[in-house]
């Protein structure tokens, strides 16, 4: 027989108890519904995250923090000994931090080409044109410009004081639209170390989008801007403070050859560094996690649904032994009854995986479509799910494998049934 003729006759005979079909039918389209959904909605956050975090930087840059607890942390091993040099690099929000000295160190490696700080900006308040003040949970970080969307206007250049404000602000500024607001000059409030609230101008040079990651979603400084804040925001005491910083961006000439044996040496001095494909796999890992567990409540159901397809054909064969007799009868051999049987629970598995894969994408685009234009609009960029074609493909294999192996059974009760006493069955 052609492989259509099979088709045919096995989607014919599957069609002979419509209902019971129909049942075990569904109990596969559950199963491959969510798959489909589960596994899209995992490549819409991976695709989604790819995308926010390779924009925090280029692929030679090594994010370095300090691995050394912090002075008066808590560790699972007792007290630690207290450290001065440690403690003047450890006040900020109780985290450990960067000084001078490990700026120094980082730069001193080989294959290091350069260094830059990033410092952590406490600002108080913004001053609209009008001279309403707003308050600032916190300020942007100029190494995250590469990260922001803009609805409007550039990022701040560098070398001026110049500042991103988001498009969740422009009623406030008194701006109609995002284009209004670029060019508005703003003031950005700070207090110093001992409560001296100082305003520094600024002037708006676009508006950004936030992203759920965050970037975008505070008003982000230029470099020269937030360099004048953090240096007012330590000034105010006779004596100057140790210069702590929350992180380094070290700028390395070749990663890829260099990369290990540079974290290596940062381990050594009690540092660590990350790159972005580091922390992209440390966000990634999460994400899969989440979506093999969803995944294994899929399995368990196509699991279900494979006995559905057992019960199916067994009663299925004990319905048509005469009909099984009689072609054994007629010269069709054992491998052709069993044969003819499997197909029909591929196609039992071909129809439910069908159904389940197109549901499962229909809800996903458009579930995905009505929160990115509705709830999370203000998400820049955001996707939460996304069609993978050899995805959904390794799906459907999954599924008509399954089919085929529960199927097994039964197809081998009919090819081994006797024609003679096939026949004579009532």
């Amino acid at each position: 027989m052609r492989i259509v003729d099979v088709a045919g006759t096995a989607l014919s005979n599957t069609l002979r108890s419509k209902l019971r079909t129909f049942l075990t039918v569904v109990a596969i389209v559950i199963g491959a519904f969510t798959l489909t959904l589960t596994s899209g909605l995992g490549a819409g956050i991976n695709q989604y995250v790819t995308k926010m975090v390779s924009g925090f930087g280029d692929s030679n840059q090594l994010y370095v923090m300090s691995a050394s607890p912090a002075a008066g942390m808590p560790t699972g091993d007792g007290p630690v000994e207290y450290d001065p040099d440690a403690a003047a690099g450890s006040s900020m929000m109780g985290a450990s931090t960067l000084t001078d000295e490990d700026i120094e160190t980082i730069a001193s490696i080989e294959g290091v080409s350069s260094v830059e700080p990033v410092v952590f900006v406490n600002a108080s308040y913004l001053e609209a044109p009008g001279g309403e003040q707003y308050a600032v949970d916190s300020l942007g970080m100029p190494s995250e410009a590469a990260a922001v969307e803009l609805a409007a206007g550039e990022l701040p250049d560098p070398d001026s004081a110049e500042i991103t404000v988001p498009e969740s602000w422009l009623e406030a500024l008194g701006a109609e639209t995002a284009e209004d607001a670029v060019g508005m000059e703003v003031g950005v409030g700070i207090a110093n170390a001992v409560g001296e609230m100082d305003d520094f101008g600024a002037t708006v040079s676009g508006v950004s989008l936030q992203a759920v990651s965050g970037a975008g979603g505070s008003p982000m400084p230029s470099q020269a801007l937030n360099d004048d804040l953090y240096e007012y925001q330590n000034s105010g005491l006779a004596v100057d403070r140790p210069e702590s910083y929350i992180q380094a961006v070290a700028q390395v000439e070749n990663l890829e050859e260099s990369g290990q044996r540079i974290k290596q040496e940062l381990t050594e001095h009690q540092m660590i560094g990350l790159t972005l494909e580091d922390q992209l796999g440390a966000i990634q890992g999460v994400i899969n996690a989440v979506t093999w567990v969803l995944n294994g409540f899929a399995l368990i159901a196509l699991l279900a649904a494979s006995f559905g397809i057992v019960n199916t054909l067994l009663m299925s064969v004990q319905e048509r032994t005469r009909e099984i007799g009689l072609m054994k009868a007629l010269g069709m051999s054992g491998g052709r009854v069993f044969g003819l049987f499997s197909s029909e629970a591929v196609m039992i598995g071909l129809m439910g995986s069908v159904i389940g894969i197109g549901l499962g994408v229909a809800t996903g685009v458009v579930g995905n479509q009505l929160l990115v234009s509705g709830p999370l609009q203000d998400v820049a960029g955001l996707t939460l799910y996304a069609v993978d074609p050899v995805g959904l493909l390794l799906i459907a294999l999954l599924i008509l494998a399954i089919a085929f192996i529960a199927g097994t059974l039964p197809a081998l009760r009919a090819a081994r049934k006797d024609p003679i006493e096939a026949l004579r069955y009532e």
